[in-house]
C-alpha cells in the first residue's frame, strides 16, 4: 500500500492546506481517510486508477518443478 506524498496531494489537489485538501478530494469523489495527523492519506492506485493509468500488480513467483 502506497500513499501519494505530502507534496503530490498540494500538486494534485492544488491546496496546501490539509483540510483544503480533503474538502478538493471529496469534491473529486477519490477516495480517502485522514490520518491520525488530521492529513488525507490517498492510496497512488486510486489516484492512478481514476486518471486511466495503469497499476502494475506484483505477480508471486512461479514454481519449476524439477522433472
Amino acid at each position: 500500500m502506497v500513499f501519494l506524498s505530502e507534496a503530490e496531494l498540494q500538486t494534485l489537489s492544488g491546496k496546501q492546506k490539509p483540510s483544503a485538501q480533503a474538502r478538493w478530494l471529496r469534491a473529486e469523489k477519490i477516495p480517502h481517510m485522514i490520518g491520525g495527523d488530521g492529513k488525507p492519506k490517498v492510496l497512488r492506485e486510486k489516484v492512478l486508477e481514476r486518471l486511466g493509468g495503469t497499476v502494475a500488480t506484483e505477480q508471486a513467483p512461479q514454481l519449476q518443478w524439477a522433472s
